[in-house]
């Protein structure tokens, strides 16, 4: 067996999250504890007691995910002695990718949560309200995708592929009126299905780019390490270690499409058999079915799944 660990993106949190980890385990609480004194401001007590409207919020979604996430991997190594160093590979979707490199010790924790609070402010206001939009293309493929991008953009506007997250299932980012325009045109011409997504902003396309110009500039303050098993990069689909390359791929990763189908492609291709999903949700877990129905997964959420997790690879090994 070979293992990879995955972290998911916005769009999985849940008021509750990650509490059962916090009661559980004392390393999973400390690291709420830590990423509220970073941030100033009690995180935990909005994802286990709050309004969801406040934590749906971007700013505050993104550090909360990426919270409940690394505490997921430090109850599995306090709670089990199972660590990042077991797996081959670690990936995040968007804003997991800053997860999956603060679990591999690339990035410290205080650091990972205010760069995803700047992150998550920046990538919020560089549009405003009702200018940017959104769409998936369910039962798209990548031709059908680029052709409905290109009569987005003839009606004027941004319109770029976001998304890549599985077959069938690409997402579509721009401008309100290009993005509507890819709806109609996907609508006759064959696309199962074409909607636009109730998002706050229009994420990975270069409407983002002022979000790039301020990320770039946090991040050229961070330290960032080597990870201590390489990352899967969103805009590479292959592996990196390298710090800097890191650092500049986290800046292109604003603008650039999330290529997560070629990422799970491959990490299978390197021989990964097992996916671990640390954090909210099950989201990667179900994508990763249609991309490569061979691997086993696995999410890790709560102190049961971790559990069994951990059972399942004492038994394998």
């Amino acid at each position: 067996m070979t293992l990879a660990f995955i972290f998911p993106g916005q769009g999985s949190q849940e008021i509750g999250m990650g509490k059962a980890l916090a009661d559980a385990f004392p390393a999973a609480k400390a690291v709420f504890d830590e990423v509220n004194e970073a941030l100033g401001q009690d995180l935990s007590g909005l994802m286990w007691g709050g309004e969801i409207a406040e934590l749906t919020l971007t700013a505050n979604t993104q550090p909360a995910l990426m919270a409940h996430s690394v505490a997921a991997i430090r109850a599995l190594e306090a709670g089990f002695g199972i660590t990042v160093k077991d797996a081959a590979f670690v990936a995040g979707h968007s804003l997991g990718e800053y997860s999956a490199l603060c679990a591999a010790g690339a990035i410290s924790l205080a650091d990972t949560a205010k760069l995803l609070r700047i992150r998550g402010n920046a990538m919020q206001s560089a549009v405003k309200p009702g200018e940017g939009a959104m769409a998936a293309l369910l039962g798209a493929d990548y031709p059908q995708a680029e052709a409905a991008c290109a009569a987005g953009r003839a009606a004027g506007g941004v319109c770029d592929i976001a998304n890549d997250n599985a077959p069938g299932q690409l997402v579509i980012s721009g401008s309100k009126a290009a993005i509507d325009a890819a709806i109609a045109w996907s609508q006759a011409n064959g696309v199962k299905k074409a909607m636009a997504l109730n998002v706050s902003a229009p994420f990975h396309c270069e409407l983002m780019q002022p979000a790039a110009v301020a990320m770039a500039a946090a991040l050229a303050t961070t330290a960032i390490r080597a990870p201590v098993v390489p990352l899967v990069a969103n805009v590479m689909a292959s592996e990196v270690t390298d710090p800097e390359t890191i650092r500049q791929n986290l800046v292109k990763q604003v603008t650039g499409r999330v290529r997560w189908t070629e990422s799970v492609q491959y990490m299978v291709a390197k021989g990964v058999t097992t996916t671990g999903e640390a954090g909210a949700g099950k989201v990667l877990t179900v994508m990763q079915r249609r991309i490569e129905k061979s691997l086993n997964g696995f999410t890790l959420a709560n102190p049961e799944d971790i559990r069994a997790f951990a059972e399942t690879l004492r038994a394998e090994t």
